[in-house]
């Protein structure tokens, strides 16, 4: 299977409101395997380029895919490793019954999804920040 190099921004929002809208629903009614949802999609996507939550949304497009602003897929492969490292962390709190750290990871990744959807990807200023350091400590090895 062929490497997506972009997906379209509606898409990416789709997510980001998915991740958004399950952690608060998942502190409204305390049904914490509303968690997996998100955190099994962002996983699918990490290991198998396959997102089912960004499959379905796809057939929602009212313009072809290309027609839209796009959005790195290496960068929504990072972003999407730490919201499941996020979304991992609060549903083990939640099940293991450590209510504060359920509550700091889901708070982290609805924060990031909030921003995000808002138009700043804190993910994307990390990735830009981790790549710059990279580059700069190839420099000193080439010396």
């Amino acid at each position: 299977m062929s490497q997506v190099l972009a997906i379209p921004r509606p898409l990416v929002r789709l997510n980001q409101w998915t991740i958004l809208l399950s952690v608060i629903f998942t502190w409204i009614t305390g049904v914490i395997w509303l968690l997996a949802i998100p955190l099994a999609a962002n996983l699918l996507g990490i290991l198998f380029n396959y997102n089912p939550i960004i499959r379905v949304g796809r057939l929602f497009l009212k313009k072809a895919p290309s027609a839209y602003i796009p959005e790195d897929a290496q960068q929504q492969k990072f972003n999407s490793s730490i919201a499941s490292f996020c979304l991992a962390a609060g549903l083990l709190g939640y099940l293991l019954d450590w209510q504060v750290l359920g509550y700091i990871f889901t708070g982290m990744v609805a924060i990031a999804s909030s921003i995000a959807i808002a138009g700043f990807c804190i993910g994307c200023f990390l990735h830009f920040q981790l790549k710059q350091w990279q580059y700069r400590r190839s420099l000193k090895k080439s010396f």
